[in-house]
């Protein structure tokens, strides 16, 4: 049987960096979880990369139902939340809608996980 010598606590704290740079008021907090909750799910999370790595960075809905493996009409609903929350925009061409990443719409999400 091995020994466990825990750590003191001044090593321990020393290892982690903090989480934020800086504490979030209530409507920036309210705000993060608005948007954390939009890209809570594998699919809209999915649907964010394919239009990001789609050339021009731009997806067509009729391309994006067979990746994700769902139909049209669940796709829209994932990707109206998207735009809700202020990822996508949409455009409509003729009978199709087209999407694309709002530019700097994921930076509040990189900067709370990245960790300098």
């Amino acid at each position: 049987m091995t020994s466990f010598t825990p750590t003191p606590v001044t090593e321990a704290a020393a290892c982690c960096a903090p989480l934020t740079r800086e504490t979030l008021n209530a409507e920036q907090a309210d705000d993060l979880a608005r948007s954390l909750k939009a890209l809570a799910d594998p699919t809209r999370l999915r649907l964010i990369s394919i239009v990001a790595a789609s050339e021009g960075e731009e997806a067509c809905v009729c391309d994006l139902t067979e990746p994700v493996g769902l139909g049209q009409s669940t796709v829209s609903h994932h990707l109206k939340i998207l735009m809700d929350a202020g990822f996508l925009t949409r455009s409509k061409r003729g009978t199709w809608a087209y999407y694309r990443l709002v530019p700097g719409s994921l930076d509040s999400i990189s900067r709370l996980l990245v960790t300098a």
